[in-house]
């Protein structure tokens, strides 16, 4: 059978079928930019402290000292795991004592925060952390949420190109938006951190999987000069276009379901385009589904403008593929051979440290020095140049020296970052965002 670039070149590269399959697939991406980071507001953690109730019958005094002063990057702050017993502030409070003049603070036992947490609302308003009290020894929690959603994320890396191929490129690209969609929706109504994190798995899996489906169906729909700039300007900076949103509805939506229920209604936007992204017509030809494959190709040609020939796809040519042996293919193919084996564990190391340099570094914005708004959308805008860069080199350099100097690069800085003094806060902003921008760079299809 003919090559399909060359069956269908009559379409030409860049007409209006393939700007609106470009746009649309790719705005499509825009919710997985909300989805992949907003764990760094949903699972914020204010400062607290140990909640003192009214019933503990203290005068103002002692009870200004009822909590313990620690230090912490190199000021005093109160203690947010601990406070003195109550009991015996209470008894010092009725005998007119001075706390610090009569009572030495250090000899009166510490107890744990049996009344739970007072939260500042200084940043959020509330938080999951807030909601389930996820502090002190229940800490670990907010770090599991987000880990649980990446291991959604990897199942959904197992099973989205098998479905895909199974399915169609379309069906599961669409099942999977709104499978994101409708978990993050039911996320709003959480009664509990273990409903929250259950479903948050569920909506990592359907976020990788769309985009997963999304890249590929576009990469088959698109001509070869196309692709390229499909797969870094047009996925990637519309996904970084929905990470610079995310700051921005986080700066004035304060509350975590208020936020994630606005994070979630965009995904509705893109219902209509079930009408209107094809499915892949390589894939329907992969089935034996030529005729459907030929209608789509006629509805391109319409639109572009082209009167495309009667006859695209030849029925014998179809046959005579059909007809022979269809070698079946599995995951353990990338095993087989002693040079498929060779880059398959290099590859996967590779993902491992560009994923860990990436998503460790967005994910930890909100630790960085000033404002956290301000530094995830410093940290999203800067993924912009970076994609272009990429390009650039994904057309100019081989493969391997590109990968090789970004992922230098970012060593480097990850290294060098330690000698900026910890006063510098704009230098070690800079240093961290473009850092993980490097490792943006690093998941692109070098």
């Amino acid at each position: 059978m003919r090559d399909y670039d060359e069956v269908t070149a009559f379409l030409g590269e860049w007409g209006p079928f393939q700007r609106l399959i470009f746009f649309l697939l790719s705005a499509s991406i825009i919710p997985n930019g909300f989805n992949g980071i907003s764990v760094v507001f949903l699972a914020g953690v204010p400062e607290h402290q140990c909640r003192v109730p009214a019933s503990a019958n203290l005068s103002s005094e002692w009870r200004n000292h009822s909590i313990p002063r620690q230090m912490q990057d190199g000021r005093e702050v109160p203690s947010k795991c601990r406070r003195y017993q109550l009991a015996a502030l209470a008894n010092f409070s009725a005998q007119g004592l001075v706390p610090g003049r009569d009572v030495n603070l250090s000899q009166v036992e510490l107890e744990p925060c049996l009344d739970g947490w007072e939260y500042s609302r200084d940043t959020y308003l509330s938080t999951i952390v807030t909601e389930w009290d996820l502090v002190c020894e229940d800490d670990w929690k907010a770090p599991l949420t987000t880990s649980l959603f990446f291991v959604g994320v990897l199942v959904g890396s197992f099973i989205s190109g098998q479905l895909s191929d199974k399915f169609g490129r379309k069906n599961v690209l669409f099942v999977t938006m709104g499978m994101q969609t409708g978990f993050s929706f039911l996320q709003v109504f959480s009664t509990s951190y273990e409903m929250f994190s259950v479903l948050f798995v569920l909506v990592g899996m359907g976020q990788i999987s769309n985009y997963v489906a999304a890249f590929v169906l576009g990469t088959e729909i698109l001509g070869k000069s196309v692709r390229i700039i499909f797969s870094t300007l047009g996925v990637c900076i519309f996904y970084a276009i929905g990470y610079m949103l995310l700051p921005l509805f986080a700066y004035f939506i304060r509350g975590w379901r208020m936020l994630l229920l606005a994070l979630t209604l965009p995904g509705l936007l893109c219902i209509p385009l079930w009408w209107v992204i094809p499915e892949s017509p390589r894939w329907l030809l992969s089935q034996g589904r030529l005729k459907e494959a030929e209608v789509i190709i006629q509805k391109a040609a319409k639109i572009n403008g082209i009167v495309g020939p009667s006859i695209i796809f030849d029925p014998l040519e179809l046959q005579d593929l059909n007809s022979r042996k269809q070698q079946s293919h599995s995951i353990l193919d990338l095993l087989r051979t002693q040079n498929i084996r060779t880059i398959t564990i290099m590859s996967i190391i590779l993902w491992m440290t560009i994923s860990v340099g990436y998503f460790g570094l967005s994910l930890d914005t909100p630790n960085l020095h000033g404002d956290s708004y301000v530094n995830c959308f410093l940290s999203a805008v800067i993924e912009v140049p970076a994609y272009i860069i990429a390009w650039l080199l994904l057309r100019t350099l081989p493969r391997r020296y590109s990968m090789s100097s970004a992922l230098f690069l970012g060593g480097s800085v990850l290294l060098f970052i330690q000698l900026v003094p910890p006063d510098i806060d704009t230098a070690l902003i800079v240093a961290n965002t473009s850092d993980s921008r490097i490792y943006t760079s690093c998941q692109l299809p070098w």
